[in-house]
């Protein structure tokens, strides 16, 4: 089993910085795939940002430029570093994991940008 235990989020002004990160505590594998998806009112759930075990990621197009991505295999923890944070960023971000073909997520943190 797999915990996921998101921290970080709250209330910015437009333009401003966050940090999320997510520990990941249990049965955690050398490969898999670690990230962030969102989601905000009324809106489906949308990737935000993946990075593999080998460092390779993939950002949202909607985020590049804005946000990067990591993580910390020793902590067993993922980071979102999001920078010119715009209202429409507002949404709950989840982290996710999947390896051995399991997927799990946290249970979500809120990110609140004001214009």
């Amino acid at each position: 089993q797999v915990q996921l235990v998101e921290s970080g989020g709250g209330l910015v002004q437009a333009g401003g910085s966050l940090r999320l990160s997510c520990a990941a505590s249990g049965s955690i594998f050398s490969i898999n795939v670690m990230g962030w998806y969102r989601q905000a009112p009324g809106k489906q759930r949308e990737l935000v940002a993946l990075i593999t075990s080998t460092g390779r990621t993939n950002l949202a197009d909607s985020v590049k430029g804005r946000f990067t991505i990591s993580r910390d295999d020793a902590k067993n923890t993922v980071y979102l570093q999001m920078n010119s944070l715009k209202p429409e960023d507002t949404a709950v971000y989840y982290c996710y994991l999947t390896q051995r073909n399991y997927d799990y997520w946290g249970q979500g943190t809120q990110v609140t940008v004001s214009s």
